[in-house]
């Protein structure tokens, strides 16, 4: 059946958005029983699930899973990660059990400023408004007083203001730059209500100034928006051993060996784009899963790393490798910019879960969690890549997915599994692997 309009979409309820779109689908009636069977058992769970989106048909599972034994600051975490991809938490885990007894990983929140704009046009010399910035800046904390109340009782609010010349970037075009302080919320709400109250005031005050010309006396506010680059926002996780402890890593290297190739390997992220990309993907790796486990804003945190990996013009890798001697140091340094209050984390019932899993930490804490997490999980991809290959350990982790995919059945399974042990993994050779089983029962 072919799309079509469908009007009054969102008005619809549940089950009659579900008949609209089963249609779409050759098996119409099994669609629609797959859907549903998603739906949670208990109606006010379900009910709290629909709200969270617009137009809800179902629920989109995401395996739960944990990191065990991650030692941050001499502390053990359990760490909860959502994630598909079943390597991401065997290689976390792999590396938390590696660094645990050489000191585990040690992180420090360097700061926890965010950042908002008011993007405005304006005709006029900027002088003008630069003399007129302080009684603005009065102007615009006594004006978000309300807003900012209870954030500041909490120790956070807005911590400067600032007005920003982009006219050469683009005619007549200016912003009101501003710094707040959120605590333990994400703040996304807050920041935006601040900046919505502060260029009402901008447009109003220009609007006023009776002694200006006309032209100077017209402000258009062009948008007002917190930012997702939070540079200012900043976590920093190393690990460090001496060299000598990298003796047994892998069998055909040695210690030495290891940490010249592993170094190597982190230097090529400085300049090759390609490689750079990846070896972020796999810190993000780790980072995105307790994201997610946590309610937190994923797709806010990789705009601004991969934002952050370009901020000197070209786009590097965010790890760095230091050899001092017989010390080897790794470390990431990486904006994040979450919360712990608010939005999903107070919301979604495993979103709470998992921060009473992790101690029910603060947005600081859980930046180092989530940071240790990212260079844990890119450690355990650049040792693979040295040693014995990134496919090895990979595709072992995915074969239970390719199993499943030519529908292999719980004898095959383990069979496939004891087969395995000693043979490299493929969807060609599993396929192989089943058919030649298959072969066998039949005769």
């Amino acid at each position: 059946m072919k799309s079509r309009i469908v009007n009054g979409f969102s008005k619809l309820n549940k089950e009659e958005k579900l008949n609209k779109l089963v249609n779409l689908f050759d098996d119409s009636q099994e669609a629609k029983e797959e859907f549903k069977s998603f739906w949670h058992s208990d109606e006010k769970k379900q009910q709290l699930f629909d709200e969270f989106s617009e137009n809800t048909l179902s629920n989109f599972y995401l395996p739960y899973s944990v990191a065990p034994n991650f030692v941050i600051n001499h502390k053990i975490y359990h760490i909860p990660m959502v994630i598909e991809e079943s390597s991401v938490i065997a290689a976390a885990s792999k590396a938390a059990k590696f660094w645990s007894d050489k000191g585990g990983f040690r992180a420090s929140v360097i700061s926890t400023t965010k950042v908002g704009q008011v993007h405005f046009s304006w005709q006029g010399d900027i002088r003008k408004l630069q003399v007129e910035m302080p009684q603005l800046k009065e102007i615009f904390l006594k004006r978000t007083d309300s807003i900012t109340k209870n954030m500041r009782e909490r120790g956070g609010g807005i911590s400067d203001i600032e007005l920003i010349d982009k006219s050469l970037e683009m005619d007549n075009y200016y912003q009101i730059l501003v710094k707040f302080e959120t605590v333990d919320s994400m703040g996304a709400n807050f920041i935006n209500s601040c900046l919505e109250e502060i260029a009402a005031q901008l447009k109003f005050y220009i609007s006023d100034k009776q002694e200006w010309i006309e032209t100077e006396r017209k402000c258009t506010i062009i948008m007002s928006i917190l930012s997702n680059y939070t540079p200012e926002c900043i976590v920093e996780t190393h690990v460090e051993t001496k060299i000598k402890n990298f003796a047994n890593i892998d069998t055909s290297l040695s210690a030495n060996e290891f940490a010249y190739k592993f170094e190597k390997a982190v230097d090529i992220t400085k300049f090759d784009v390609y490689r750079a990309t990846t070896h972020n993907k796999g810190v993000f790796n780790g980072i995105d899963a307790v994201i997610l486990a946590t309610g937190n804003d994923f797709r806010a945190v990789e705009a601004c790393g991969h934002a952050y990996a370009a901020k000197n013009g070209g786009y590097k890798g965010l790890t760095d490798v230091t050899i001092k001697g017989d010390k080897f140091s790794y470390r990431l340094k990486i904006p994040l910019s979450i919360g712990t209050v608010g939005g999903l984390t107070t919301l979604h019932p495993l979103a709470k879960r998992s921060l009473e899993m992790l101690g029910n930490p603060n947005a600081e804490e859980l930046m180092l969690i989530a940071a240790s997490a990212g260079l844990a999980n890119n450690f355990s991809a650049v040792k693979s890549l040295i040693t014995m290959g990134i496919q090895v350990g990979h595709m072992k982790m995915h074969l239970w997915n390719i199993l499943n995919q030519f529908g292999a059945n719980d004898q095959e399974k383990q069979m496939a599994v004891e087969h395995y042990k000693d043979h490299k993994v493929s969807h060609n050779s599993v396929r192989q692997f089943l058919s030649s089983l298959r072969i066998r029962s039949a005769t």
